[in-house]
């Protein structure tokens, strides 16, 4: 019978050739340590990607509302670039609303509206996608309050109102603190609503 040498818990021992049984159960501790150190930095690879995914919509967030009040045409251009790699799921209604704020900073009235349309597109159809999202009647609010008689978009003010007081708080932290400063200049929300 063939002898062999194996190492178990840093003991050498002498194992019978007919013993693979064993010898395999004694050499699965170490297989399953080399997995562990394989797996490990996969696992915080993983964690890392997720926990950057997830905070460039805190961001972007953050920005689509900066834009949207103070309105730079080359700004918003750049973050309609940013958003369009993104794999944010409200990504179309952010879109859509800061398309609609750029078409008022253009000269040329037929790329104006040709922008608004465009914006209002993928604004409603984020909204019918997603027709609870208090965010995305947020915007549509905003976009709704500040846009010009002449492109007939009002309509749907009440409604907005209504969601995003009764909901407002299901709303990320960056669309809260823009709720905030928006109730303060808003005729249709109110400091008092919130």
């Amino acid at each position: 019978m063939a002898r062999s040498i194996k190492k178990v818990r840093g003991k050498t021992q002498r194992c019978a050739a007919a013993d693979k049984v064993s010898l395999y159960l004694d050499c699965l501790p170490n297989v399953m340590k080399i997995g562990k150190l394989i797996l490990c930095p996969l696992f915080l690879l993983l964690i890392v990607s997720l926990q950057v995914a997830y905070s460039q919509p805190a961001a972007s967030r953050a920005r689509v509302y900066e834009l949207l009040k103070a309105g730079d045409a080359d700004a918003i251009t750049a973050e309609l670039g940013t958003l369009k790699d993104s794999q944010w799921k409200q990504k179309e209604g952010y879109q859509g609303a800061l398309l609609m704020k750029k078409a008022g900073l253009l000269k040329k009235a037929k790329e104006k509206l040709n922008t608004f349309k465009e914006g209002r597109i993928k604004l409603e159809t984020a909204i019918a996608n997603n027709a609870g999202d208090a965010e995305l009647h947020f915007l549509r609010l905003i976009i709704e309050e500040n846009a010009p008689k002449v492109v007939k978009y009002k309509a749907d003010l009440a409604a907005d109102a209504a969601i995003i007081i009764k909901h407002h708080k299901e709303m990320p932290a960056a669309a809260q603190e823009a709720l905030a400063d928006y109730v303060k200049t808003s005729k249709i929300l109110h400091p008092s609503d919130l």
